[in-house]
């Protein structure tokens, strides 16, 4: 298990590829304060239980990732403790927003990659059972280069840059918080 110290007023994005293990990574992390978790499929699940049966998803996809956003800004700027957002992150301008909404809050800022070949991450994707539209794959495909890039150099603004293979990831994180002094 991969143990990482945060402050008490952190924000940990959790980002990689679809499919590459972030939801797994998500699942086992514990921590040694209470912590925000924030996953887009939190979201999904709750409006699938909202809109008629048999919906597809593509009709609410939209509906979903702004909420999820809302919703991590909302968490970001009002939770005491730390927040961990699952996020693919392979855009320039989901970086650029988690990381000035960190800043905007006071939260120390730490960027978790779960790296993971294309071939491992559709993979990854066909035994969740959640393949991703073909385009939506590709564009987070062409985004990979300038990713990598970024990661060598610490992605810009962030505190701690922390990148991590599928089997280190299936092993769990742990967050440790120094305890506040009060």
């Amino acid at each position: 298990m991969l143990r990482m110290r945060i402050e008490p007023k952190s924000l940990v994005v959790i980002a990689g590829l679809p499919g590459s293990g972030k939801s797994t990574l998500l699942r086992s992390t514990e921590s040694d304060a209470p912590l925000a978790v924030l996953d887009s499929d939190q979201m999904r699940d709750r409006l699938r239980e909202l809109v008629p049966p048999g919906t597809p998803y593509s009709r609410y996809r939209p509906v979903v990732h702004v909420l999820h956003r809302l919703r991590v800004t909302a968490s970001v700027l009002r939770e005491p403790g730390p927040v961990v957002v699952h996020d693919p992150a392979t855009g320039a301008a989901t970086r650029t927003w988690l990381m000035l909404l960190g800043r905007l809050a006071g939260r120390s800022r730490h960027f978790v990659w779960v790296e993971a070949s294309p071939e491992e991450a559709a993979e990854g994707q066909r035994v969740r059972g959640r393949v991703l539209r073909e385009g939506s794959f590709a564009r987070h495909l062409r985004r990979l280069p300038r990713m990598h890039a970024a990661l060598r150099e610490g992605p810009r603004g962030w505190d701690q840059t922390t990148v991590l293979d599928r089997s280190l990831a299936r092993q769990g994180l742990h967050l440790q918080t120094p305890a506040r002094r009060g």
